[in-house]
């Protein structure tokens, strides 16, 4: 590879730092692999037109964060994936009750569905229909299964009728399919900066091209938008308007009255993302409704009822639903009869109701502690959800914090996996209130990560 030299544009604070914030943005993007040689520190410093002590410092510091390794006689290499890092990445989706304390999976609460399964699967045992639910879908079965999907898009200001609404096994499936309905091998998909994790890896496996629209405290830029718009080809955009993943942050009415227009102007289809709608009770109305002819509306049930049931819906205008319908059927054929009537009568019973009533409170309390422990300038004024989104003092990269977090036993996730723009996330990490099921081993937690922002990244040394 050519030789490595940090771009220090646009940054602030002791050159030293910005060498190696530019260094471990590198290592996340992939610029720079385990493994890769680094330029001795004083050709470093002739081609920055620093002095030598500014880049020995440099490299020291990001040896002391475990980004790189010196050896005698060779020079100085990346290492390998820190251990934090790598334990984030594979983290179980299990609820250990010992162990590290995982912050970093995005999931509700558990055990809130539990008796309610029970209860549902014990009538099931004694209805007439239940064996036909272990065979393909009949036209009835289909169609009663799409009107409890409408109810439950109604709940999120969506109406939809009957040849507007599908069933997927989820929304990341109901979000592939959309993807494979919309676009083509080289087409050019649009997401904020940071963006829900497998978009990236759904472009690429069906060849897309991806670009970032650049953001501001309000969502995606309708200015940077509409510029892209004009000078490239744009097929498709996908946003999550309401509890932003990952940030949280929830589009304003008129920023999304902004968006639509824009859409509308160039033809562009929106694939709207809402599986966290319901958390937001005065949320502003979905996108769908502003710019109806070309938006693709995803919820599901894995945030609110139980994730494991892998239910999505999906409303879409009839002329681009018959081709997400021809993509689900492609793709699994059909979702899983006896989860998708499960989902239905606790749909059309109350169940459903419930169920979301007791998970708004589970989140409500849990991201109250967090706002407690963390401090509400930490955590922001972003209403009740599943995760927050911490913006690290200055000193901090979000691998450095979540390597010494990972080396106390809690996990969180850097920024940088959810970025589809260059130093998108990188002071910043994701931490979710849902996935453990221990409330005190949330709590210990939220004060491992509040004593690390407390100490600073001087004072908190990674453990080796």
């Amino acid at each position: 590879m050519a030789i490595w030299t940090p771009d220090l544009s646009g940054r602030s604070g002791p050159r030293y730092l910005q060498i190696v914030a530019a260094l471990s943005e590198d290592i996340a993007s992939g610029r720079l692999g385990p493994g890769d040689r680094l330029p001795p520190h004083r050709d470093l410093a002739y081609r920055l037109a620093l002095s030598p002590n500014t880049t020995s410092r440099a490299y020291a510091e990001a040896v002391e964060r475990a980004l790189i390794r010196g050896e005698v006689g060779r020079g100085t290499f990346v290492r390998g994936p820190a251990p934090a890092i790598q334990a984030v990445a594979t983290a179980s989706l299990h609820r250990a009750h010992s162990g590290p304390i995982d912050l970093s999976r995005n999931l509700p609460p558990p055990g809130l569905a539990g008796d309610k399964l029970a209860q549902t699967c014990a009538e099931l045992g004694r209805s007439s229909s239940l064996a036909a639910l272990a065979d393909y879908q009949t036209e009835a079965e289909v169609e009663r299964h799409a009107k409890a999907a409408g109810t439950w898009l109604r709940r999120h200001g969506v109406a939809s009728g009957d040849d507007e609404t599908l069933v997927t096994a989820g929304a990341q499936h109901a979000i592939f399919c959309a993807l494979m309905a919309l676009t083509g091998p080289g087409d050019l998909l649009l997401t904020e900066e940071l963006t829900y994790q497998p978009v990236r890896p759904m472009a690429a496996r069906l060849g897309l091209k991806t670009a970032a629209i650049a953001s501001d405290g309000e969502g995606p830029c309708p200015d940077d938008l509409d510029r892209l718009c004009r000078q490239r080809q744009v097929k498709a955009l996908y946003l999550t308007p309401t509890l932003q993943t990952p940030t949280g942050l929830t589009m304003p009415f008129e920023r999304r009255q902004a968006i639509a227009g824009i859409v509308a102007r160039y033809g562009v289809h929106l694939i709207e993302d809402d599986v966290f709608g319901l958390f937001h009770p005065e949320r502003p109305p979905p996108i769908a409704t502003l710019a109806p002819d070309l938006t693709v509306f995803i919820t599901s049930v894995s945030k609110y009822l139980a994730p494991g049931l892998r239910v999505g819906f999906v409303h879409a205008p009839s002329r681009l639903a018959s081709l997400i319908r021809s993509a689900v059927n492609l793709t699994c054929w059909m979702t899983p009869p006896l989860t998708a009537e499960i989902v239905s009568r606790w749909i059309d019973d109350g169940t459903a109701d419930d169920l979301i009533a007791r998970h708004r409170a589970a989140a409500s309390h849990r991201h109250g502690l967090a706002r407690r422990i963390l401090g509400a300038e930490t955590v922001g004024d972003r209403p009740a959800g599943l995760h927050l989104w911490l913006d690290l003092p200055a000193g901090w990269s979000a691998d450095l914090f979540s390597a010494r977090a990972a080396e106390r036993n809690v996990l969180v996730t850097p920024g940088a996996a959810f970025a589809m723009a260059p130093r998108a996330g990188a002071a910043s990490v994701r931490v979710c209130l849902g996935h453990e099921a221990d409330i005190e081993r949330l709590e210990t937690g939220l004060r491992v990560l509040r004593a690390l922002l407390d100490a600073g990244p001087a004072g908190a040394p990674l453990i080796l």
